[in-house]
């Protein structure tokens, strides 16, 4: 019974040290390039609007998830950045919307003309964003 007790009081005490811990902060990350903060709590908001086009519209029919797929690989094969790779594209009736940040703006025109060339793509959303523009 002693132990039991031990271990009851052992377990409350943890909890609450737990607790206490709840309300700090995290750290702010900082890019290092930039030396600017690192945080996409403002992009990501964006997307709870009604009218922003997320992955969760992609098309299921097989023709859009083949456009998306032909867009994807061309762009994670091409000389571009990381940031420009992982952009979101995202195809709905032929129509590609991209969307993301990208370090310059050939990077944006390529993504975009990467995705006009493919076969029943009816037009191209270039919702990209230019992470460092001149």
């Amino acid at each position: 019974m002693k132990n039991y007790v031990n271990i009851t009081l052992l377990a409350c005490a943890t909890g609450i040290l737990a607790a206490a811990g709840c309300n700090e902060k995290p750290a702010t990350k900082v890019d290092e390039a930039t030396h600017t903060e690192v945080d996409n709590t403002k992009r990501n908001a964006r997307d709870t609007s009604p009218v922003a086009v997320t992955p969760f519209d992609q098309g299921e029919n097989p023709t859009d998830r083949a456009i998306t797929q032909r867009v994807r690989q061309e762009v994670v094969k091409s000389d571009l950045s990381m940031n420009a790779k992982n952009v979101k594209i995202v195809t709905n009736k032929g129509v590609v919307t991209l969307r993301g940040p990208v370090e310059t703006e050939r990077e944006r025109d390529e993504i975009a003309a990467v995705a006009k060339g493919v076969a029943d793509v009816t037009s191209v959303d270039n919702q990209l964003e230019v992470k460092n523009p001149p």
